[in-house]
């Protein structure tokens, strides 16, 4: 595995960006998305715009990185829009209050990895499904905000798949050669069908087998990147 792995770092041509996804990639989404969650469906409850059970953790944790519209269906699919809308609205509200008040952490390594990644030349940029407060809230907390060119959301920019919000994120910047780095399916296929090297993260657990097929390269510790960087050819 080594070997292939080895290989796999020649094969790769030097970046002048990376595209991170925002959830299971930089943010150790449970850490803040568990309380929120529960607190949503005790909301839901009180005004009477849903009743019973909250349906389990692994729902909620097996859609991230899917568009909030999709997750809902999912994980409540027999409610109406109404509640759909509201459990949205809540879920924002809830998280924004929650970076405030929870611990929440980012993954192991990750900002020591970025500001080394941008002292070496590498424009940051970060594309996720989630909405824009969120994702640029999270950045904001966890002290990572300045170190990118761009934080580009499919609540922000309304794009229908990460494919369409990498596309235009390239555009918009001028980027030729980029790295999208990530841990679900749309991640591999956002930089697949938009022409660039896909660095797969194997290390959180919501994006595994299947999920990374396609990827060019997988790592299980933020900091490979560096590594990863530093076999590149030019």
């Amino acid at each position: 595995m080594e070997n292939k792995q080895n290989e796999q770092m020649k094969q790769l041509g030097k970046p002048e960006a990376m595209i991170f996804d925002m959830d299971g990639t930089l943010f150790k989404t449970e850490t803040l998305l568990l309380p929120v969650y529960h607190r949503v469906f005790d909301t839901l409850r009180e005004e009477g715009l849903y009743s019973g059970e909250t349906p389990p953790e692994e729902l909620i944790l097996g859609c991230l990185g899917m568009l909030l519209e999709d997750i809902w269906k999912k994980v409540i699919p027999n409610q109406s829009e109404e509640v759909h809308l509201r459990a949205n609205d809540l879920l924002l509200e809830y998280e924004l209050i929650g970076l405030q008040e929870y611990v929440t952490e980012l993954y192991p390594h990750v900002q020591s990895t970025l500001e080394e990644l941008s002292r070496r030349g590498v424009r940051l940029f970060v594309a996720s499904n989630g909405l824009e407060h969120y994702v640029k809230e999270v950045a904001k907390a966890h002290h990572i905000f300045p170190l990118f060119e761009g934080l580009y959301s499919a609540g922000e920019h309304k794009t229908a798949s990460k494919v369409d919000l990498v596309k235009l994120l390239l555009d918009n910047h001028g980027v030729s050669s980029a790295w999208m780095v990530g841990d679900r399916s749309s991640d591999v296929e956002a930089g697949i069908k938009n022409g660039q090297a896909v660095i797969g993260c194997a290390y959180a657990g919501f994006g595994q087998g299947a999920e990374l097929q396609g990827s060019d390269v997988l790592i299980t510790n933020f900091n490979e990147l560096l590594e990863l960087y530093e076999q590149a050819k030019l």
